[in-house]
C-alpha cells in the first residue's frame, strides 16, 4: 500500500508539475513546429531554385529528341497532350469514315487516339474524366431529319443538352475539357443545316469546356461548299486542326489573347476571317454566332438576368446563388487561418445553402430545413366545387380536404419527366439538420391552413368546402424528393395517423431497407417509371451506382408488406 501511495504521489507531482509549467510546453512545441516549417520552406525552394539552374541549358539535340513532328513524346517533362479522342455520330457512316481518317492522321503524330461512336459512350460516367485526362477531344456529329441527330448520337445529345441546362450540375462540370468540333450538314436544309455540330459545341461551351479551335461545318450540298464537297470541307479543316494539335502538344496557348467577353475573341486578322468564313449559306445571325463561339468558354462569360421567374421554373435562380456561394468562399480561404477559415466557410455554406432552398422553393411553404408543404391544383379545384384527383375516384378522399406534403425536399433520381422541373436537391443520404416530427406535423397543418384561408371570399369558392378544408383528413407525402429518406418518417407517419389524418406515401425505388423498416401507412406506392436496368438509367437518371439492384430489391420489400 506504501509503495502504490509513494507512485501516486510521485506522479500526482509530475502532472502538477506540467500542468503549471504547461506555457513553457506550448511555447516549446510551437517553436519546434514553427522551425521545422521553416526548414521546409527553405529546402523546397532551395530546391526549385537548382532545378530551374540546372534545366536551363538543355541542348537543342534533347529538345529534339523529345519532341517528334512538334508533339511531346512520353519522354518529356510536361505531357501537354495525352491524347486525342474522336467521338462521332453518324447516320449514313460518313462522319465514322472521316473519324477513322482523323484518327490515322493524329497517329502520324505519335499521339494515342481512340475513336468512339456515340451511341456506345455513357457521358454520364465518364465524360466528365476528360477534364483532367489531358486529352483533346473531337466531336464529328451529322445532322440528321428535322435537325436531329442520329440516332447513334440521340442519347448523347439528349444528356449534353439536358446537363447544360439543369442548374445542379453546375457551370464548371466540364471546365478543362479541351474540345473541337465539326459538324455534318446540307445546306439544301435552310432551317436545320447543321443545327446538332452546333447546338454540341454551345452545349459543351455552356459546361465550361474549352474550344481549342472554331467550329467548322462540311456541307454535302456540292453548289453550296466552299471546298467543292464535304470531303473538302473536312480536309481543310483537318489540316488546321492537325496544325493546332501540333502547338497544343509544344504547349503553346490559346490564339487569342484570353479577354474574351460574351464569346467574342478580342484576336484579329487572321482569326476572326477564319471564324465568319465557316459560317456561309446561313443568316447574318449565325456568322456572328459563329465567329463569337471561339476558343472560349462558358465561365467567362458568367452573366446574369433579373428577370422574374415562374414558381415552379427558378433553376435559373441557383446559377446567382452558386456564384454568390463561390465568390463568399474564396474571401474566407483568402483572409482566414485554417480553424477560423473552416468554421467560416462551414457557416456561410449552410447558410447560403438555406438561402439557395428558400429562393428555390418560394413558391412552397417550407418547415424547418428539410420539409415542405404546398396546395395541390386538385386542392384549389375541389374548393371551387370542381372535380378531384383519382385519390376521390377510387378511394372517396375529398382534395379539398388532403394536405399535400414531404419531410425531405431532397431525392436519389434525376428523372427527365421531373414534374418539378429539376429544383429540388439531390442526394443520396440524409446531410441536413433533422426536424423532429411534432415540429413538421405542427407547421404543415398550420401553413396549410392559412393557405387555405387565402381562398376565403374568392370567386367560385363554396363556403361549406371551404370550412371544410380547414380539417386536414388526409395527407399526400410526395409532394417532392423522397420522404422515405427522412430518418423519422415512422415516427411522423404515426403522429397523422394519432390526428385522423390518412397517409399516401411515394417512393422512387432507391431505398429498399427503408421500404422493409416503414410502418403501415394507408397506402405505399413504389415508382416503376421503366422494365429495364438500361431504361431505368436513362429515365430515373438515379444517383445510386447500384440503383437497379435497389430498384429490384425495393420491389421485393414492397411485396413482403
Amino acid at each position: 500500500l506504501d509503495v502504490s501511495m509513494d507512485t501516486w504521489n510521485y506522479f500526482h507531482t509530475c502532472l502538477v508539475s506540467i500542468w503549471l509549467h504547461r506555457f513553457y510546453i506550448y511555447s516549446a512545441v510551437a517553436f519546434g513546429i514553427s522551425l521545422w516549417i521553416a526548414i521546409q520552406f527553405t529546402t523546397t525552394k532551395t530546391k526549385k531554385k537548382g532545378e530551374k539552374s540546372h534545366g536551363n541549358p538543355v541542348s537543342s539535340e534533347g529538345t529534339a529528341d523529345k519532341l517528334v513532328n512538334g508533339c511531346a513524346t512520353p519522354e518529356a517533362k510536361e505531357v501537354h497532350v495525352a491524347g486525342v479522342k474522336i467521338f462521332y455520330g453518324s447516320q449514313t457512316g460518313t462522319a465514322k469514315r472521316f473519324a477513322k481518317a482523323l484518327a490515322e492522321a493524329v497517329i502520324s503524330l505519335n499521339l494515342p487516339v481512340e475513336v468512339i461512336n456515340m451511341g456506345d459512350y455513357d457521358p454520364d460516367d465518364c465524360l466528365s474524366e476528360e477534364t483532367t485526362s489531358r486529352n483533346i477531344c473531337v466531336f464529328l456529329v451529322a445532322t440528321y431529319t428535322e435537325g436531329q441527330p442520329p440516332e447513334s448520337a440521340a442519347w448523347f445529345c439528349k444528356w449534353l443538352e439536358e446537363a447544360a441546362s439543369d442548374f445542379r450540375v453546375g457551370k464548371t462540370y466540364l471546365q478543362g475539357l479541351r474540345y473541337a468540333v465539326f459538324g455534318l450538314g446540307n445546306s439544301a436544309y435552310v432551317d436545320h443545316y447543321n443545327t446538332v455540330g452546333r447546338r454540341v459545341d454551345r452545349w459543351l461551351w455552356m459546361l465550361s469546356a474549352s474550344r481549342i479551335m472554331t467550329r467548322a461545318e462540311g456541307d454535302c450540298n456540292v453548289a453550296q461548299s466552299k471546298h467543292g464537297s464535304i470531303e473538302a470541307d473536312f480536309e481543310a479543316w483537318k489540316d488546321k486542326f492537325l496544325i493546332r494539335l501540333q502547338a497544343l502538344c509544344k504547349g503553346e496557348k490559346k490564339p487569342c489573347s484570353g479577354k474574351c467577353k460574351k464569346g467574342k475573341c478580342k484576336s484579329s486578322g487572321k482569326q476572326s476571317k477564319e471564324s465568319s468564313d465557316h459560317e456561309h449559306g446561313t443568316s447574318e445571325h449565325e456568322d456572328t454566332e459563329a465567329e463569337e463561339l471561339f476558343e472560349t468558354s462558358s465561365e467567362e462569360e458568367a452573366g446574369g438576368t433579373d428577370s422574374v421567374i415562374d414558381v415552379e421554373d427558378l433553376g435559373n435562380v441557383m446559377g446567382h446563388m452558386k456564384k454568390a456561394k463561390s465568390s463568399i468562399e474564396t474571401v474566407v480561404l483568402n483572409h482566414f487561418g485554417y480553424q477560423l477559415e473552416c468554421f467560416v466557410y462551414q457557416f456561410l455554406q449552410a447558410e447560403i445553402n438555406c438561402l439557395m432552398v428558400f429562393g428555390l422553393f418560394s413558391g412552397y411553404k417550407l418547415i424547418g430545413s428539410h420539409s415542405g408543404v404546398k396546395l395541390c391544383r386538385w386542392t384549389k379545384a375541389m374548393l371551387r366545387g370542381r372535380g378531384g384527383c383519382y385519390k376521390h375516384t377510387f378511394y372517396g378522399i375529398e382534395s379539398h380536404r388532403c394536405m399535400e406534403a414531404t419531410p425531405s425536399l431532397a431525392c436519389a433520381n434525376k428523372c427527365v419527366f421531373c414534374w418539378r422541373h429539376h429544383t429540388n436537391p439531390v442526394g443520396t443520404e440524409w446531410r441536413w439538420k433533422m426536424d423532429q416530427p411534432e415540429m413538421i406535423l405542427q407547421e404543415a397543418i398550420e401553413n396549410h391552413q392559412n393557405m387555405i384561408k387565402q381562398f376565403k371570399g374568392v370567386s367560385g369558392v363554396k363556403a361549406a368546402r371551404f370550412e371544410e378544408a380547414l380539417a386536414v383528413k388526409h395527407c399526400a407525402l410526395s409532394l417532392v424528393g423522397e420522404p422515405i429518406m427522412y430518418p423519422h418518417i415512422n415516427h411522423l407517419v404515426r403522429l397523422l395517423h394519432q390526428h385522423g389524418i390518412s397517409t399516401f406515401l411515394v417512393t422512387n425505388a432507391q431505398f429498399p431497407e427503408e421500404i422493409r423498416k416503414l410502418e403501415p401507412v394507408t397506402q405505399l406506392y413504389v415508382s416503376v417509371d421503366a422494365s429495364t436496368k438500361e431504361s431505368l438509367r436513362r429515365i430515373d437518371r438515379p444517383l445510386f451506382k447500384d440503383f437497379w439492384q435497389r430498384f429490384l430489391d425495393s420491389l421485393k420489400a414492397l411485396a413482403e408488406k
